[in-house]
């Protein structure tokens, strides 16, 4: 039997292996943490295979093997836009959630997120080093202002054109522009999910 591809426009019964996608702040690792505790499948944030303590970075190759074991599993979801991974993220992927917001609430969300963590910076900061990594992690933060805002258009850009390519054909795409549209998917598939589960039989609901 051949295999049903996912339409997760209305319901993720058939989505296995989620990708969801977008701009820095535009809230893809909150999204994807929320979605897999209700789908009850593993959260994988590429983000926190790449950064160690104090913000530092792990070599490629270590990046590389880190993911392809984390998504050797038949169910998950994964957030993040590492194209250093994407030969490998891409094809185990069913199903991209693509979270393309305007640019202010990218900017308005990392405004926000900088203003709470210099705050608990500056409560930690209690000697000359500390000051010094304060610095250190401010500079990050502004940097990655800039990086939402230089990627605002690429992504627009640059995404319906892999989604195009054929390699990419199996992906089934979710394209969603703002908060508002993120949340009203959110709420419809899940209760398509919960009403699905219901109308179980019993003894399928014990096996699952």
């Amino acid at each position: 039997m051949m295999p049903v591809k996912p339409d997760p426009a209305n319901t993720l019964r058939w989505s296995h292996r989620i990708l969801i996608l977008g701009r820095t702040g535009s809230g893809k690792t909150t999204l994807a943490r929320e979605l897999a505790a209700a789908i009850d499948v593993p959260h994988i944030e590429l983000d926190a295979l790449y950064f160690g303590p104090t913000f530092s970075t792990v070599p490629l190759p270590v990046l590389r093997e880190r993911t392809s074991a984390a998504i050797a599993g038949d169910r998950w979801v994964t957030d993040g836009n590492k194209a250093a991974v994407r030969d490998l993220v891409w094809p185990r992927a069913d199903t991209v959630i693509w979270l393309d917001y305007p640019w202010r609430v990218s900017l308005w969300r990392l405004g926000k997120r900088a203003i709470w963590r210099t705050s608990v910076l500056k409560s930690e900061a209690t000697n000359g080093e500390a000051k010094a990594g304060l610095i250190k992690k401010l500079l990050l933060g502004a940097r990655g202002v800039l990086t939402a805002l230089r990627s605002h258009r690429g992504q627009r850009r640059k995404y319906p054109k892999l989604f195009a390519e054929p390699q990419n054909q199996h992906l089934a795409i979710v394209h969603l522009r703002s908060p508002r549209a993120t949340n009203r998917w959110l709420s419809h598939v899940l209760a398509a999910e919960s009403q699905a589960v219901t109308r179980l039989p019993t003894t399928s609901m014990r096996l699952h």
